[in-house]
């Protein structure tokens, strides 16, 4: 597979920093010779914090970052001076990114939102000073707690793109085609399977400067969820996407049955996806003949709301826009 930019899976270990250990000290002044205890607390450990940024969309700043360790806090002083606390290591991922513990592959943390902040593992606490340990009956206690160890673990982060739509098809059903007409991005174009190795987003411009989010999923085979082909790696991303439009081209030899495989290979990775909203659009309509599309038109599945399109001629993609537009906008009630 050729090398991408595009990272959307990465290990790595996290250690958080040790909190500092609490002081064992008496105060002691030129008039004040036996002072009572007043040894400070040691600081906490730094954290090791996820932090969202909606200017990212891959993990590849992570990908050669292997160890991530945050600072261990300092100890505590006399004169009942707590000790500093060790600087937190600010992790910045893209929207959509999952953390999972590597081992009981248990989330620990999903960020969403541009500027979220989420502690993965928290430092550890500082030990209290002597000052805190004196009573009436210890008034020179010799004793203080030492500082709390810090976590580690290995944590998987897992990046699921964010979008309102999402493109289903078989590979060469036109998706990146799709995509570049209706938006400013670029995917890579040609006329052979598998052109699309990672996913690509796109903003689509709609009426009185709306606008929508689609992703190109790289295409989906028959056992793909088995992990055939490419569809396994990139299933995961389906997941995120309000509504998935299913990409079948005129020239397809099967309509209904090429849907039906889709939608199995949906159900077999995440049977939840089958909650999502559907649409089905056929494209590539400048290949056929008119007799042959009023024969396609009686292969369509029926209960779904269905566009005839064409990326090269741009037949049928203002209709295609307004169908997605108003199953994004559904009143919940209404669906």
């Amino acid at each position: 597979m050729v090398s991408s930019n595009f990272i959307d899976y990465v290990k790595i270990n996290c250690r958080s920093g040790a909190g500092g250990a609490g002081s064992v000290h008496f105060r002691r002044e030129k008039h004040v010779p036996k002072g009572g205890p007043d040894g400070g607390d040691g600081g906490r450990g730094g954290h090791i914090i996820l932090k969202g940024n909606a200017q990212l969309w891959t993990l590849l700043h992570l990908k050669y970052r292997k160890h991530v360790k945050a600072e261990g806090g300092n100890a505590g002083e006399g004169g009942r001076r707590s000790g500093g606390q060790g600087e937190d290591v600010i992790l910045e991922v893209p929207l959509g990114t999952i953390a999972r513990h590597a081992e009981t592959n248990e989330k620990m943390a999903e960020i969403t939102e541009d500027g979220q902040e989420i502690i993965l593992l928290p430092g550890g606490r500082g030990g209290l000073g002597n000052d805190h340990f004196k009573n009436s009956t210890q008034q020179a206690p010799y004793y203080a707690q030492p500082g709390e160890e810090g976590q580690e673990a290995w944590v998987i982060l897992e990046l699921k793109l964010l979008a309102d739509v999402g493109l289903v098809g078989f590979p060469n059903a036109g998706k990146s085609t799709l995509l570049s007409v209706l938006s400013a991005a670029r995917p890579e174009i040609a006329d052979y399977p598998f052109t699309t190795l990672v996913p690509n987003l796109g903003v689509v411009a709609y009426r009185d400067y709306k606008s929508f989010v689609m992703a190109d999923i790289p295409g989906i085979i028959e056992g793909a969820s088995q992990g055939k082909g490419l569809g396994l790696r990139f299933l995961r991303h389906i997941e995120r996407n309000s509504i998935l439009l299913f990409l079948i081209p005129a020239t397809s030899e099967n309509i209904r049955g090429e849907y039906e495989t889709l939608l199995n290979e949906l159900r077999e990775y995440n049977p939840e996806l089958m909650d999502k909203k559907r649409l089905v659009a056929i494209s590539k309509i400048d290949l056929v003949s008119d007799e042959e599309l009023a024969s396609i038109k009686k292969q369509v599945p029926e209960q779904l709301p269905v566009s005839f399109i064409s990326s090269v001629s741009q037949r049928g993609l203002e209709q295609l826009k307004d169908t997605i537009w108003q199953s994004l906008n559904v009143p919940a009630e209404q669906e």
